[in-house]
């Protein structure tokens, strides 16, 4: 059967027609997403691989939902990771309405923003939607990345093509910057869009404050011999009691590091926690440590009278996340007797918990005066910006903000708030001050979490260290060497 004569199969005004009426189906049947340009911050001219990029515009086009149900079939799988989501969408477009509507914007942003740029890798200048693009579906309240454009299908009909098909998945966040001023986008990426969470100390500082006392026949130094070896945990130091029966026994405990390239740990020095009292200096008491795995470990103990035997904190103080130096005066009796030395252990939020003793001293006749050195750094305050940088003052480490949460009830000793950050670029250091690069909000860095995802079937930690007792590399490379 011949052709309809009535239809000249290709005229201009047959495709504007066929245009039209797909640009009104559309509109019948469609749903209103918003299409997320992608700005290319950073790539390597090389490989040409995009190493940052930023969503910061948006604009709604109508879009036909090409899926049945809205999701492909099969795309939610349980694997030993936890439970992934590979949720998929076909969206149709109107080609004639993103070409009038939203290619000009693009094109004339080219040239108007100083962080990134839009472009196209082929030909220089965005014509179509690109893949690696989001889409925002608000009936999902999701965000998806644009995997494949389909720009043939149907194919030619009249001779020209009317309509894009975008093959989207829902989109994996990494360490883009996100901020559309769409509240409900941005909001999904403040609270599932960061990678590192760091609890912020108080903007006030207060300085430890402590007493020492005194004693005869008391612990004066530990001596440790041999540091023993297969330690896997820290020993435990036992101390025999005193000789005199009014006497209290002293205390130690071991000081521990990791040995580098194995799992076990090594003895470093052994520090009296309290130093006793009625030992007698002609017989030395007996140092026994023991647990922890290993053995051969050997130290002796001496003793001393007039010695700083015990340390009492009448104020542990806050924002301690570096060891403080720990002053005790020299003997009243010049020349009659030796300084003691101790130091502090600090608590993970920053107040002093402990002050132990390197080396009693000797010589003492009344109770010294004990100094503490206050806290290296001082927050000001202020509230940080979303997508703002923060960086660290120690570490130099740099991160975008995702979220702060101001506390209200605050005190001296919680912290003021929590921020959550990402693409993080170093590791932060507890006891540094984390500043906004355009808030100016300055804060002591307590501790900070980067172990956000709380999925209850991830097992990445528990397979990742039964790996480690698979595989030895402390040894040789067990893949054989080159």
């Amino acid at each position: 059967m011949a052709l309809n004569p009535f239809f000249l199969n290709g005229t201009s005004t047959e495709q504007y027609l066929i245009q039209d009426l797909i640009n009104e189906q559309l509109k019948m049947y469609g749903i209103e997403v918003y299409y997320i340009p992608r700005k290319f911050v950073k790539s390597d001219n090389i490989l040409r691989e995009v190493e940052t990029s930023q969503f910061d515009d948006n604009f709604v086009i109508e879009a036909y939902l090409d899926n049945y149900d809205g999701y492909a079939p099969g795309s939610d799988l349980m694997t030993k990771f936890g439970l992934r989501l590979k949720n998929e969408i076909n969206l149709v477009i109107s080609k004639e309405r993103f070409e009038e509507f939203i290619v000009p914007l693009l094109d004339g942003r080219q040239t108007g923003i100083t962080k990134g740029t839009i472009t196209d890798y082929d030909m220089g200048i965005v014509t179509r939607p690109r893949e690696g693009d989001l889409i925002y579906f608000p009936l999902g309240e999701r965000l998806f990345e644009i995997k494949r454009v389909e720009h043939e299908k149907p194919f030619y009909q009249l001779g020209r093509n009317y309509v894009y098909e975008l093959q989207c998945e829902l989109y994996e966040y990494q360490d883009e910057e996100i901020d559309t001023s769409i509240e409900e986008i941005d909001k999904t990426v403040e609270e599932e869009g960061y990678i590192t969470t760091l609890t912020l100390g108080p903007s006030e500082q207060i300085t430890a404050t402590s007493n020492a006392s005194i004693g005869d026949g008391v612990i004066g130094k530990i001596t440790l011999n041999n540091d023993g070896y297969s330690y896997t945990s820290t020993p435990i130091v036992t101390i025999s009691a005193p000789s005199s029966s009014d006497g209290t026994r002293a205390t130690a405990v071991a000081i521990t590091s990791s040995i580098s390239g194995s799992n076990f740990l090594s003895i470093e020095s052994i520090r009296i926690t309290n130093g006793g009292s009625g030992y007698s200096t002609s017989i030395l008491p007996t140092v026994t440590i023991s647990g922890g795995g290993g053995s051969g470990a050997q130290a002796t103990a001496s003793v001393v009278n007039g010695g700083i035997n015990g340390f009492t904190i009448t104020n542990s103080g806050n924002n301690y996340f570096s060891n403080p130096v720990v002053t005790v005066p020299n003997p009243a009796a010049p020349g009659a007797g030796s300084t003691a030395i101790a130091e502090a252990v600090i608590n993970s939020d920053g107040s002093i918990s402990q002050i132990q003793i390197v080396n009693a001293g000797y010589g003492y006749t009344q109770q010294p005066s004990v100094s503490i050195t206050a806290p290296s750094t001082v927050s000001t305050g202020g509230t940080f910006i979303y997508n703002e940088t923060v960086t660290g003052s120690l570490s130099n480490t740099s991160a975008v903000v995702r979220y702060y949460n101001l506390r209200t009830d605050l005190d001296l000793f919680n912290p003021p708030g929590e921020l959550r950050v990402s693409s993080v670029n170093g590791k932060f250091s507890p006891g540094e001050l984390i500043v906004g690069s355009g808030s100016s909000a300055t804060y002591i860095l307590k501790s900070y979490d980067d172990d956000f995802y709380e999925e209850s079937f991830d097992i990445n930690e528990e397979i990742e260290t039964e790996a480690d007792n698979i595989l030895d590399f402390t040894e040789s490379n067990p893949f054989g060497e080159y």
